[in-house]
C-alpha cells in the first residue's frame, strides 16, 4: 500500500506541476519576451517557482494517493477479502498515516525554508537577468530611449561592470518634472530587496528648464532610480510581501510590527504565519479523510475519482480561502482559530467516516448514483 501510495504521489506531483508551468508560461509570456530569456534560464526560474506551488500540491497528491489507493482496493474487492481474512480498516491505516506524516514534514520544510528560498532565488536571477538588458541597451555611443521616461546616452560602457563614461540622462518622469543630467562617470547597481536598478552618476551636472530659464546644480552623486516593473512585465519585483518570505522572517515583523509598511501588511503577515502551520498538516488529515471517502465510493472509475478527489480539496481549499481573507479583512475570528477550522472538520469528518466504515455502515455513493440513473431511465423509457 505504502508503494502505490508513493507511486500515485509522484504521478500526480508530475501531473499537478506540470499543468501549474504551463499556466506560468501563459502568465509570463510578456517577461519572457521581454527579457529574451533562453530556455536553460527559463527552467531554471521555473525551479525557483516550484517551492511556492508545492504548498498547496503537496496536500493535493497526498489525498489523490490514498483516494485512488483504496478506491482501487475497494473497487477490486480487496478490501472484502482483507475483512473475510479477519483484517479491520482500522489495521490498514499506518500506511496513509506514515505516507500523510512523510508528506507533512515535507510541505514544513517547503513551508518554513523552500518558500523563501526560491522566491530569493527567481527575485535575484530576474534583476540580473533585467540589470544585463539594461546593460546591453546602454550601447555605447547611441542613445537609448527604449527605458520608459528615460533616455540615456553613454560614450562607453562594460557590460561586465556597468561602468559608464560621459553619461547624458534626461529623466522626464513625474516627481522630477523633466530635467537632463551630464556626468562624467556612472554606474549600474542593482537592489534585489527593493526590486529596482539604479545609475549612480557622480560630479556631474543638473539641467532643469523652467520657461524661458535654466537652472544649473552641481552635485557629487545623483541616483536615477528604475523599477523593474518598468523593464520586467508580468510579475511583481517591487517590495517583498509575506507570501514569499520566510518563516522567521514573518516571525520578526510579528514581533515587531514597526517594520511592517502598513496595517494591511501585518494583517496578511498575521495570516500567513498559521497558513504555513495548517498548509502541512493538512496532508495526514485528507490522507486519512480519503480512506474512507474511497470506500464509499466503491466501483467509480479511477478517471472519476480523481475529479472527486479534487472536488473534496476544492471545498478545504474555499474553506480555507475564506478564512484567509476573513483575517486579511481585519474581522470574524482570529487567524491563529480561522486557519485551523478546515482542518478541525476534515478531520473530524476522517474519524466519523473511519468508524461508520468499519463498522458496514456507509453508504455506497456510486451504486445509489447508478440506481437513480437506471430508475430515472426507466421512467423515461415508459413514457
Amino acid at each position: 500500500m505504502f508503494k502505490e501510495h508513493v507511486s500515485i504521489f509522484c504521478l500526480s506531483m508530475f501531473s499537478l506541476v506540470f499543468l501549474i508551468v504551463i499556466g506560468k508560461v501563459l502568465q509570463l509570456r510578456e517577461l519572457f519576451l521581454g527579457l529574451d530569456i533562453g530556455l536553460i534560464e527559463m527552467l531554471k526560474l521555473f525551479g525557483y517557482l516550484i517551492p511556492a506551488v508545492l504548498l498547496m500540491i503537496i496536500p493535493i497528491a497526498t489525498m489523490l494517493s490514498v483516494f485512488l489507493t483504496f478506491l482501487r482496493m475497494s473497487s477490486d474487492r480487496e478490501l472484502v477479502a482483507l475483512k473475510a481474512g479477519g483484517v479491520s480498516l482500522y489495521q490498514l491505516l499506518p500506511a496513509p498515516v506514515v505516507f500523510g506524516s512523510l508528506c507533512t514534514v515535507l510541505t514544513l520544510w517547503v513551508s518554513m525554508f523552500g518558500i523563501a528560498w526560491g522566491m530569493d532565488n527567481f527575485r535575484s536571477s530576474i534583476l540580473e537577468l533585467a540589470q544585463t538588458r539594461a546593460k546591453v541597451v546602454l550601447q555605447p555611443g547611441v542613445f537609448n530611449n527604449s527605458i520608459p521616461k528615460l533616455m540615456i546616452y553613454s560614450r562607453s560602457s562594460s557590460l561586465a561592470t556597468g561602468d559608464l563614461e560621459h553619461v547624458l540622462v534626461q529623466d522626464t518622469s513625474k516627481d522630477t518634472g523633466g530635467v537632463t543630467i551630464i556626468a562624467p562617470k556612472g554606474k549600474i547597481i542593482s537592489d534585489t530587496k527593493q526590486g529596482e536598478i539604479r545609475f549612480v552618476l557622480h560630479n556631474g551636472k543638473i539641467y532643469r528648464q523652467d520657461k524661458n530659464q535654466i537652472s544649473v546644480l552641481g552635485f557629487n552623486q545623483y541616483v536615477v532610480r528604475l523599477s523593474l516593473s518598468q523593464l520586467v512585465k508580468g510579475v511583481h519585483l517591487g517590495k517583498l510581501r509575506p507570501s514569499g518570505m520566510s518563516y522567521a522572517q514573518l516571525q520578526a515583523i510579528k514581533k515587531d510590527p514597526s517594520l511592517a509598511e502598513s496595517k494591511s501588511f501585518i494583517r496578511k503577515t498575521d495570516v500567513e504565519i498559521p497558513k504555513r502551520w495548517a498548509m502541512p498538516f493538512a496532508c495526514i488529515v485528507l490522507g486519512i479523510f480519503a480512506m474512507p471517502l474511497a470506500c464509499a465510493f466503491e466501483g467509480m472509475r479511477q478517471q472519476m475519482g480523481v475529479v472527486m478527489a479534487l472536488g473534496n480539496f476544492l471545498v478545504y481549499y474555499s474553506l480555507l480561502s475564506i478564512s484567509m481573507k476573513s483575517g486579511e479583512g481585519g474581522g470574524g475570528l482570529p487567524p491563529d482559530i480561522s486557519l485551523w477550522i478546515p482542518n478541525a472538520l476534515f478531520a473530524v469528518l476522517a474519524v466519523v467516516g473511519l468508524y461508520l466504515t468499519a463498522k458496514e455502515r456507509t453508504i455506497n455513493v456510486t451504486a445509489m448514483i447508478t440506481h437513480v440513473i437506471l430508475r430515472f431511465g426507466k421512467r423515461k423509457g415508459g413514457q
